[in-house]
């Protein structure tokens, strides 16, 4: 199989669908190379036209443990890595205190 570059492609800037990237807090590191890490989510009410908080907890893969609760991370949409995660931890934003 041909690398990506000589394809003329560059990772996500080639995909049709460029993959989601979100940002949050962890809120549990206790299993082994995961955590989990909570997404808030603003939307405005339909009807009421009231902004609204939607929290969403996000299975992430971390292959170095290096996360810890409390942390901020960036998360990045992959591949299914097995029944739960979905998503990857790009970079840590902010340690916690």
């Amino acid at each position: 199989m041909a690398e990506p570059e000589e394809q003329g492609l560059s990772g996500d800037a080639a995909r049709p669908n460029p993959r989601k990237v979100r940002e949050g807090v962890v809120v549990s590191s206790a299993m082994d190379k995961t955590a989990v890490v909570a997404v808030v989510e603003r939307v405005r009410h339909r009807r009421y036209t009231k902004t609204v908080q939607r929290t969403k907890r996000i299975h992430a893969h971390d292959e170095a443990n290096e996360t810890k609760v409390g942390d901020r991370v960036r998360i990045s949409e992959t591949r299914p890595l097995s029944k739960l995660k979905h998503w990857r931890i790009v970079e840590v934003l902010e340690r916690a205190k």
